[in-house]
């Protein structure tokens, strides 16, 4: 996995911060469509967007270094109460998230997960809303367990979390609305 550093400033630039923000917009719209960052970066391009002063971040695998959460200036927090977490996805999943109440489920986590390569590797069949019938999304980097810890995070619908794959240069979206499953398995998990 690639370590996050402190890629110059154009991740916070505002215009920088917009395009990006439509991009998420879009990603979270169509699950499983991946949109490409201009300029790279796309771990530290979307936490300049999402994260600031009034968030929580928890980094339990240290992938942000101390450069990017000077310049995001949020309080870090354990995995379990923050808002956004950053985790490496070729490792399973070795935290519970927030997931947010019935009244208040948009407190539920979102998780940006690093991943080797989106657009190539195993195959996820997606589907669910902003998808017409099915949408494949390629991952290479992702350990499966993150699909089946998912899929128990967001059993309590509308409770759960959200998730962002980041690869160096691109995101793609699976919100807690999606439904996943390995290509070829007829088990769909959301």
């Amino acid at each position: 996995m690639h370590e996050v550093t402190g890629q110059g400033l154009q991740a916070w630039a505002p215009q920088c911060q917009q395009g990006v923000f439509r991009q998420l917009l879009r990603a979270f719209s169509f699950p499983g469509r991946i949109e490409t960052l201009a300029g790279g970066a796309a771990l530290t391009q979307t936490l300049a967007t999402l994260v600031d002063g009034g968030a929580t971040l928890a980094d339990p695998q240290e992938l942000v270094d101390a450069l990017t959460r000077q310049r995001l200036q949020s309080r870090m927090a354990a995995s379990e109460q923050a808002q956004f977490i950053v985790a490496d996805g070729g490792r399973p999943p070795d935290f519970e998230p927030h997931l947010g109440t019935l009244e208040s489920p948009e407190q539920g986590a979102t998780i940006l997960l690093q991943v080797a390569l989106l657009g190539e590797g195993s195959a996820w069949q997606l589907s669910g809303p902003g998808i017409a019938a099915s949408q494949q999304l390629d991952v290479f980097g992702l350990d499966p367990a993150w699909v089946e810890r998912r899929r128990c995070w967001n059993e309590g619908f509308p409770r759960g979390v959200d998730l962002i794959l980041v690869d160096d240069s691109r995101i793609a979206a699976w919100p807690r609305t999606t439904r996943i499953t390995a290509q070829g398995d007829r088990s769909w998990a959301m």
